[in-house]
């Protein structure tokens, strides 16, 4: 078995479109487990994201300043040599239910399989949390829901803005 690093880096990867409590929850909790944590905004373009990358980060820097460890980036490719070149040894993920196993557990099956000296660790949604999902918030305020609590109030700014009008 390999030693531990003297200094552990983490990346949590994801589409932050936008960034909601759930992100944020994860975040606040895997700085705990790693020296340093990259935040890193997947770069695809395929799914038609409504803010662009350079606006994920944006928001992601302004609501994880109070974190000296965190660090936001990005990347495109395979995750797995994103972290291999970031000096990386741990990919956290995050799990709001059962239903997000399966899919999270073949990634990480593969990503071993790819590169076996990074791991993967799963942590679990905070129960406030484990319902909201980047989805899920733009749906409820394409339709005029309140989303106060799910997403930091710099990013709920940002998402009325841009689905709203909202001044």
């Amino acid at each position: 078995m390999a030693a531990k690093p003297a200094h552990t880096i983490g990346i949590y990867p994801g589409s932050f479109d936008p960034i909601t409590n759930g992100h944020l929850d994860l975040i606040a909790r895997g700085v705990k487990v790693v020296d340093r944590l990259i935040v890193a905004v997947l770069r695809n373009e395929s799914k038609q994201p409504l803010f662009s990358v350079e606006e994920r980060k944006e928001m992601l820097r302004e609501v994880v300043r109070e974190y000296p460890n965190v660090e936001v980036d990005s990347f495109d490719g395979l995750l797995v040599d994103y972290a291999s070149r970031r000096g990386a040894t741990l990919i956290l993920r995050g799990i709001r239910a059962i239903s997000d196993y399966e899919g999270e557990l073949q990634m990480a099956l593969m990503n071993r399989r790819l590169r076996p000296e990074i791991e993967t660790i799963f942590m679990m949604a905070g129960e406030a949390h484990s319902f909201i999902s980047s989805r899920l918030v733009k749906e409820v305020i394409r339709l005029g829901g309140d989303i106060t609590g799910l997403v930091p109030p710099p990013v709920e700014v940002r998402l009325k803005k841009r689905l709203l009008g909202a001044k």
